[in-house]
């Protein structure tokens, strides 16, 4: 009888076993199944962002005319998502055709929003700064930026709007800070204490935007620990350069995610 119970719990046991096993494997996929955030940069401030739940956000959609956009990728691309800071040319100039190449929804301000619908894109989101809205799996909060926002229509500058920036709360709970066009200001130690941003997109040329000086308080003000320079090199008055920002960021321990056209990290 003895040896009959000790057969019993070893098969017991093992049954336990093999469900455990079966059951780490499921909930491994269950838990575990983000991937990592990819950045593909297009040039200037046009990215293309993998986020750790598969979705594709464009920001900023500017190819076409984009000197420093590759040519193999000029054309609009297939995302999920379309995040649009203001409206000047440099941003936006593919906006249209991109909107509706791919059917993704256009967060943008209010006004810009109004613009699309006359364009025909009814797929839009508008929202305002200090909002936040859940969409394709994401949050999204329009934060503020200090520029301006126009553009060129048929011959008449329309407005549209005031310029904004993003942050943007992933599926994996890690959220990035993409600031659009903007100087230096000091409710940016507001968006790092408030959404504490792991990543920040910062412009770094000057003479429009931050130049390097600026943008390395601002990574400062946000206690992030990675920053991807934009809006950098496309046209000879830009003259801040990633160069630049490593040598004011790099001592703080702040990684500076310098990419070439074209180029995606992870």
């Amino acid at each position: 009888m003895g040896a009959g119970r000790d057969a019993d719990a070893a098969y017991s046991a093992s049954i336990q076993g093999r469900k455990r096993t079966e059951y780490d494997r499921v909930e491994s996929k269950v838990v575990n199944p983000m991937q990592k955030l990819s950045i593909t940069w297009l040039g200037h401030s046009t990215f293309i962002l993998r986020t750790p739940g598969g979705k594709r956000i464009l920001f900023d959609p500017w190819m076409s005319s984009n000197p420093s956009c590759p040519d193999s990728m000029k054309k609009p691309p297939k995302v999920d998502l379309i995040l649009v800071s203001h409206g000047h040319f440099d941003h936006i100039e593919d906006l249209v055709s991109c909107a509706r190449e791919s059917g993704a929804p256009v967060v943008g301000i209010f006004e810009l929003c109004d613009w699309l619908g006359r364009k025909g894109i009814a797929n839009t989101s508008p929202m305002n700064k200090g909002g936040s809205q859940q969409i394709a799996g994401l949050r999204v909060t329009m934060t503020n930026a200090h520029h301006s926002s126009g553009y060129f229509d048929n011959g008449q500058m329309v407005y549209m709007g005031e310029p904004a920036g993003y942050v943007v709360r992933l599926e994996d709970g890690m959220s990035i800070y993409y600031a659009g066009d903007t100087c230096l200001f000091g409710d940016m130690k507001l968006i790092g204490e408030m959404y504490n941003p792991s990543i920040a997109f910062l412009p770094i040329g000057d003479r429009f935007t931050m130049d390097p000086m600026q943008a390395a308080r601002a990574c400062e003000f946000l206690g992030v620990k990675q920053v991807v320079p934009m809006h950098w090199g496309t046209f000879p008055l830009l003259t801040g350069t990633p160069a630049d920002l490593k040598t004011l960021v790099e001592p703080r321990g702040v990684q500076v995610l310098e990419l070439k056209p074209g180029e995606t990290t992870e």
